[in-house]
């Protein structure tokens, strides 16, 4: 599983030329799943991302979490995150899991996130979106969690 996570200070997914979702001040999180991904990545993922000091305090330091400042999660579904460009010019996408499976794994990571009470926002799984978005620093982070390892 591989998930780039973007701290921002707004983000927003567009469906057919239409806002269909958009956050304030959060983290804009692109997920993509891989074969062999299990539920329980989705579980560690969905906490680290929750609790991970990428927030400025009054200092300026980066000590707070998405929970500390109650900011927003926009989660929008990407396999091309599951991609290898290692050989070739075309990327391959052998890595990335079937899409059914693809999809519970992201609803299932979504729904961890929600049981936070943080207000999460999402895309359509497999649509084609434009994702906008001010990141802010810029912050940009990419956790993977793979055979026991993140």
């Amino acid at each position: 599983m591989k998930i780039v996570i973007q701290r921002v200070k707004n983000a927003s997914v567009l469906i057919d030329n239409k806002i269909y979702s958009s956050i304030n001040e959060g983290l804009l999180v692109l997920f993509g799943a891989q074969k062999g991904d299990k539920k329980e990545f989705c579980e560690v993922l969905a906490d680290k991302i929750l609790n991970l000091r990428i927030f400025s305090d009054e200092n300026g330091k980066m000590n707070l979490s998405l929970k500390n400042i109650k900011g927003e999660i926009l989660v929008v579904s990407q396999f091309t995150l599951a991609s290898d460009c290692k050989k070739g010019l075309r990327p391959s996408f052998d890595n990335a899991e079937i899409p059914n499976i693809a999809n519970g794994l992201y609803e299932y990571f979504t729904e961890k996130l929600r049981k936070s009470g943080l207000s999460v926002k999402t895309g359509i799984f497999g649509a084609h979106m434009e994702i906008s978005l001010v990141n802010n620093g810029p912050v940009t982070f990419i956790l993977e969690k793979n055979n026991g390892h993140s």
